[in-house]
């Protein structure tokens, strides 16, 4: 079982279905599956042993992602964003490659020095039209797609996705051709991101229309879902607060929009209610996953969004806050520090397990345990009806005075307050207490966040020891293209500049 064969299945059951809508361009799944044929020739023609792609995405990463399948070559979308140096030490990693990239970024592949001379995205598509089609076979376990991590605290990893990963992940969460002819998603993630890689799978094997939005803009993006009769997308935490804020501003309802999955990153539970407020005829989705495991491993649906809101039962409203439950075919355990299994209502890192999860790496090789377990260094609990709860990654819990501190834990609290719109947690060394705790915040519109009631607010909810011992008012946090809080960023400029404004309060003394 490989990749190709969801596009085959797709191309059996509605050929004539619109797959991709990319700016002007419109395909079919029969013009979808014609392309990757001949892309797949242009492949083979150049001899390469691994197919990159440099751009914002749209119908050149389905096209270019689908032929290097037909042509049984690994392939890896990069961080268009990267610098030029950073683009060329990701390239010169892997074998043989041909990059095709678009016309904004060609002079960076051709200055990679690679031994095939890069290829323009537009130039590919032309190419693919009139070159003979090739359809190798893929071997399922062979590494189908390979994801650079981001590399913010060590050298990017590049995560092998086998064809067998991916498509257990498809056929255990989608439903083939479920969906009707007038389906559409609207996908606006990275294409270098795993969300970007499932979504033009998960899509073409449900027969749901792709419409691509290359760059985020909120305006564009409620344009777009009205024009296109949108039913489903995807975003990322930071998007989910500019379209809200866009839907203040115009009124806009957005009626054909059925589902909203948001993910990537911890959402602020005021945001989320605020777009359900909004959008109340919309099922809302938190999709929790890694690039380790070829996407999603555990949902928050629709159903659970309603059940939290509406309950007085504390432990079901708490689960707005969580990250749902596993999907099919994944296991999860939760282990503490020794390696032993946890029970519910015990923070430990979270481990999972199934077909859909490779844990394996160019140059590492497999990092699953002897019983095929991948730890993913995420710090995380479940309650007893298997509901996941994620704190945070297990190298930022902060550790004062000797207690363990997870910034999740302050963080779901200073959000609640009216005054903040976004914050961070994070550790800085401190010679008297090992490290101290730094709220960084983002003041919400026309407030004067106080870092004294602040302060109060959280000594509180918690225990006086999980008071920050700084607030730092900031106007932004600085984020990744798919919303995680670059926490070292932080730090560092924290470390880099220790004396900040009267927006800050001193640490405690002992």
């Amino acid at each position: 079982m490989s990749m190709n064969l969801v596009l085959e299945m797709a191309v059996a059951d509605h050929p004539d279905r619109v797959a991709i809508v990319s700016d002007e361009l419109r395909l079919t799944v029969a013009d979808l599956a014609s392309l990757a044929g001949g892309g797949a020739g242009v492949i083979a023609d150049s001899g390469a042993r691994h197919v990159v792609y440099i751009g914002t995405g749209g119908a050149d990463l389905a096209v270019s992602m689908l032929a290097s399948g037909r042509a049984a070559v690994p392939y890896t979308p990069l961080n268009y964003r990267l610098s030029t140096q950073g683009l060329h030490e990701l390239i010169g990693r892997l074998d043989q490659p041909l990059v095709i990239a678009d016309l904004d970024y060609l002079d960076v592949a051709a200055s990679a020095g690679t031994a095939i001379p890069p290829i323009e995205s537009g130039e590919f598509l032309a190419r693919a039209h009139d070159t003979d089609p090739v359809d190798e076979f893929a071997d399922p376990d062979a590494p189908a797609v390979v994801l650079f991590t981001s590399g913010t605290t060590s050298r990017p990893k590049a995560v092998q996705l086998s064809g067998a990963n991916l498509a257990s992940y498809i056929m255990q969460t989608v439903e083939f051709a479920s969906m009707t002819a007038d389906d559409a998603s609207l996908v606006c993630v990275p294409p270098y991101h795993i969300a970007g890689v499932s979504a033009v799978l998960s899509n073409l094997y449900a027969g749901r229309r792709i419409v691509y939005l290359r760059n985020f803009d909120p305006t564009e993006w409620v344009r777009l879902i009205e024009q296109e009769h949108v039913t489903s997308a995807t975003v990322v935490p930071t998007m989910l607060a500019r379209i809200v804020a866009e839907l203040e501003r115009t009124g806009a309802t957005l009626p054909s929009l059925t589902s909203l999955a948001y993910g990537g990153s911890k959402v602020a539970l005021p945001l989320v209610r605020r777009a359900i407020e909004l959008l109340p005829h919309v099922g809302f989705v938190n999709a929790y996953g890694l690039t380790e495991t070829s996407s999603t491993i555990a949902v928050l649906t629709p159903d659970d969004h309603r059940a939290a809101l509406d309950t007085d039962d504390p432990a079901i409203a708490r689960r707005l806050g969580s990250v749902g439950q596993s999907v099919p075919g994944i296991e999860i355990a939760i282990r503490a520090a020794d390696g032993t299994d946890l029970p519910a209502g015990y923070p430990g890192e979270l481990y999972v397990r199934g077909d859909q999860v490779s844990g394996r790496y160019d140059e590492l090789g497999s990092v699953l345990d002897d019983d095929g377990w991948f730890a993913t260094k995420d710090l995380a609990e479940r309650d007893e009806d298997g509901y996941i709860f994620i704190s945070g990654r297990m190298d930022d819990t902060i550790i004062r005075g000797g207690e363990n501190i997870a910034p999740a834990e302050i963080e779901s609290v200073l959000v609640e307050h009216p005054d903040v719109a976004d914050v961070a947690v994070v550790g800085v060394e401190d010679p008297q207490w090992g490290q101290i705790i730094v709220a960084v915040v983002v003041p919400a519109p026309d407030t004067t966040a106080e870092p004294d009631e602040l302060r109060a607010f959280v000594r509180d909810a918690l225990r006086g020891s999980r008071t920050p011992d700084r607030i730092v008012l900031a106007d932004e946090l600085p984020t990744t293209a798919t919303g995680k809080v670059l926490r070292r960023s932080i730090v560092d400029d924290l470390r880099t500049n220790p004396a900040v404004s009267s927006d800050s309060t001193p640490a405690r003394t002992p």
